[in-house]
């Protein structure tokens, strides 16, 4: 479905995580890919992980760092020549802000939310379009916090909205170019990240027990959607936010 196709993955931090069952969805379909990793300690994490999938390439991107984003589409644009693909699977927010209330939200914690988490797709899809020559794929990873209150989850469920709001405009901006955007709502799965947000195996259980299909969602469910939104068979799909969620956002109660 994707042989012949390249793509560029942000947010591989181990094997339980959202981005790599994504990565592992795509790779499987003949995509060849890029991976980034902010620090030296994921740095192995993601080699690791990717050693064994042919032609990959994996370089250091800070998403918060201007010269080092330009610098790892720079060596995609020399690697593969051009860019079918984005993933974005980055957020982040300090971890005291996601606990207590939303209205003590410090203004560190509500700058560095929506940087690392809302503004960064913005200033990766500005990167990216050169790349993508022939059209393509932008994805990103929400929540439905974004949506409604959930608890703990405070600026992070703001910063998701931002994301939300930012995924319509820019699908906008770039629809000329043939260049697709859209989000992916997934419902909460039990990676390390997730971990952050208090009181998480109670969110599992709340969803598992209310969602339509009586279980919670898995990441490599969450990946599959994403090979669709890479994929021709999505071709008319831009500005969408698409609920993977085992159907837990129709329920009222």
């Amino acid at each position: 479905m994707l042989q012949n196709r390249f793509g560029i993955i942000f947010g591989v931090a181990n094997k339980r995580s959202i981005a790599w069952a994504t990565a592992q969805a795509l790779s499987e379909a003949g995509a060849r890919l890029a991976f980034t990793y902010q620090g030296e300690r994921l740095k192995e994490n993601v080699e690791s992980l990717t050693r064994d999938m042919e032609g990959s390439l994996v370089v250091p991107c800070d998403v918060t760092k201007r010269e080092e984003v330009d610098e790892a589409f720079r060596r995609v644009g020399e690697e593969f020549g051009r860019l079918d693909f984005l993933i974005h699977s980055v957020a982040y927010a300090p971890k005291e802000e996601l606990e207590g209330a939303f209205v003590d939200t410090s203004r560190d914690g509500f700058l560095t939310a929506l940087e690392v988490s809302a503004y960064s797709l913005t200033s990766l899809a500005h990167a990216a379009v050169p790349l993508m020559t022939d059209g393509g794929s932008i994805v990103s990873m929400s929540y439905y916090g974004a949506e409604k209150v959930v608890p703990n989850y405070n600026v992070m469920g703001v910063a998701k909205a931002a994301l939300e709001a930012s995924t319509r405009y820019l699908a906008a901006d770039l629809g000329p170019g043939n260049i697709r955007v859209n989000a992916i709502s997934a419902g909460p799965i039990n990676t390390l990240s997730a971990r952050a947000v208090a009181n998480m195996g109670l969110m599992l259980k709340h969803h598992a027990e209310r969602a339509p299909l009586r279980r919670n969602v898995e990441a490599r469910e969450v990946g599959n959607c994403a090979l669709f939104l890479c994929s021709p068979l999505s071709s008319g799909i831009t500005g969408e936010v698409i609920h993977v969620d085992c159907g837990y956002n129709i329920m009222a109660l």
